[in-house]
């Protein structure tokens, strides 16, 4: 008996060293990070041991898919005619063609498709391990959502994609180790939904519809998204009539909702100016 409990006590004290040594290594890489940068000198080489000795930790697949993410990044300062948001940012500058025309100059992100493949597929193994982290799949939309710019179509898809397993798995989420409430998944998703209307391109503003309509289905009361579609219609489609439903519908639901109340006075006062 004194055997056995001496093998079982060896047993935990070497799981407790792995887990030891796991942590030591995102310590090691984490550190390196701040040192070289995400994907500067040094980064690789903790990376290959860290997976060497724990393939399948997820902690380790976010990070290479960090690493393979910030590689892939670069950025060109290129002229956008006619545009003038970009991303829902301002140009940095605008100069005049030989016509007098102005013409205005963005930072316009650019990936390496393989390196960003890279990426997604270290994080599709994070969130296969692990699928109740929204972290890992929140990292997969985030980093979707920056590679297509202003035509979000698989970023959108992946939300969507989220919303139905929330819907039909009804899993136990979690966010960097604290349980999420079902509240602050709605949350996290309209964040998703304000980066699309915030980029204001025609794609954007449709991944922006769908998200909204699509929560709209599990929880039909909510003034957020009855917001959304509101703005949608006010903003991309300039209706003011079918914004004005939504917003009116809003308000049924809460009184006090300050998006409702200030996006039917505008639309109010839009049709007293267009009487005169």
């Amino acid at each position: 008996m004194k055997r056995v409990l001496t093998v079982v006590i060896l047993m935990l004290a070497a799981v407790v060293s792995m887990a030891q040594t796991a942590d030591a290594f995102r310590s090691q890489c984490e550190r390196q990070m701040r040192v070289a940068g995400v994907a500067g000198p040094g980064v690789e080489t903790v990376l290959d041991k860290w997976a060497a000795a724990y393939p399948d930790d997820p902690a380790m697949l976010e990070a290479r898919f960090n690493y393979y993410l910030a590689k892939s990044q670069s950025e060109r300062v290129l002229p956008l005619v006619g545009k003038k948001r970009f991303l829902g940012e301002e140009p940095l500058f605008t100069l005049r063609d030989s016509t007098g025309a102005p013409v205005p100059y963005f930072r316009v992100p650019e990936y390496d498709d393989s390196l960003f493949r890279m990426s997604q597929q270290a994080i599709d193994r994070a969130i296969a391990l692990k699928p109740e982290s929204l972290l890992y799949r929140f990292d997969r939309i985030s980093a979707l959502t920056a590679y297509e710019k202003d035509s979000p179509d698989m970023a959108a898809t992946a939300v969507l994609d989220l919303i139905d397993y929330n819907s039909k798995e009804h899993p136990s989420w979690e966010y960097e180790g604290v349980r999420a409430s079902a509240e602050q998944f709605k949350a996290y998703i309209q964040q998703y939904c304000f980066v699309f209307y915030r980029t204001g391109s025609a794609n954007s503003y449709e991944a922006f519809r769908i998200v909204s309509e699509r929560m709209l289905r599990d929880d039909p009361r909510n003034t957020n998204f009855l917001d959304n579609l509101g703005s949608y219609w006010q903003v991309a489609r300039r209706d003011d009539r079918k914004a004005a439903k939504y917003y009116r519908k809003a308000l049924k639901i809460d009184p006090d909702d300050d998006v409702a109340k200030k996006n039917l006075s505008i639309i109010e006062k839009n049709k007293q100016s267009n009487k005169k």
